[in-house]
């Protein structure tokens, strides 16, 4: 089981669980719901059944203030009592996320600009890059800016220092906004269900330093983006949300490019917004994505 670390007091929370499916599953949560007065504002469910599976989000309000940590406990027996993976969050608590970034900062741009506008339920007390380009768009931001360089020698010193960020900060959610560095299997495994990538929809057939370029010469006619959880398995993790948009013959390779960006941004913060909203729940090598 993962939680938050917040102990903020507030009226409206968010439940996600998932558990062996068998009767009495609801029951037992609105009941438990009800101990505390709460009222349903949202409730979603999903039967997996071809792996018996049960999934549930539920966003409700109680009228006397609590804290999510006292809720989090009344609720264990009823978790225990049904094997469930659950995460209980205050709707009000912000996902604490780092971002990471090398050269390409449109998906960063685009990040920042929504959580200026408040549009995503996320704080950004740091973003890392391998490189220094970064730093002038950051700033403008007031959000601190770590350059963590990158290299065969430095990789495991980087990636510690990275973690010891993490730790730091108490960070909830890494997002990979286009950071062109493979993590190692070690980092991949502590920041499970908790990084999120994202990659063109040209892999595998095009890879290299120029996809776009590759596919022109391809003639492709669909321009994509797939944002997925990190895992050791390169660019395979779970799937949180793909799109695509249609080029033709007169798009150049520049503007193929230019696709793909709008796209890939587009995409990322569709997926950060879900996740930071608890609408995303790990289904073995899948994600139920309650939108």
């Amino acid at each position: 089981m993962t939680i938050a670390s917040t102990a903020e007091t507030a009226g409206d929370f968010v439940l996600t669980l998932s558990c062996p499916d068998r009767p009495g599953i609801v029951h037992a949560v609105t009941g438990f719901l009800l101990r505390f007065g709460g009222n349903i504002l949202e409730s979603q469910q999903f039967d997996d059944v071809r792996h018996d599976r049960f999934f549930m989000r539920i966003d409700f309000e109680v009228s006397s203030p609590i804290s999510a940590d006292v809720l989090r406990e009344e609720f264990a027996s009823v978790a225990g009592e049904f094997d469930m993976d659950y995460e209980l969050w205050s709707s009000a608590s912000p996902y604490r996320t780092l971002i990471m970034v090398s050269k390409q900062l449109h998906c960063l741009n685009d990040l920042l600009f929504r959580h200026s506008t408040g549009s995503l339920n996320i704080d950004i007390p740091a973003v890392v890059s391998n490189h220094p380009d970064a730093q002038p768009l950051v700033k403008t931001y007031g959000i601190p800016f770590h350059h963590i360089p990158v290299s065969p020698d430095t990789k495991q010193q980087a990636e510690r220092q990275l973690m010891e960020l993490v730790d730091g900060e108490g960070i909830h959610l890494v997002v990979l906004a286009r950071y062109m560095q493979i993590l190692s299997d070690g980092l991949c495994r502590e920041l499970g269900g908790r990084a999120i990538n994202i990659h063109h929809s040209f892999l595998p057939s095009f890879k290299g330093a120029k996809p776009y370029h590759a596919a022109f010469d391809r003639g492709v006619k669909l321009v994509g983006a797939t944002a997925h959880y990190v895992t050791a398995d390169l660019d395979e993790g779970p799937i949180i949300e793909q799109d695509v948009t249609r080029v033709d013959h007169t798009h150049n390779p520049e503007q193929l490019v230019a696709a793909g960006r709008d796209v890939e941004a587009a995409v990322l913060s569709r997926a950060v917004a879900w996740h930071s909203q608890s609408r995303v729940l790990l289904n073995g090598n899948r994600t139920v994505v309650f939108r």
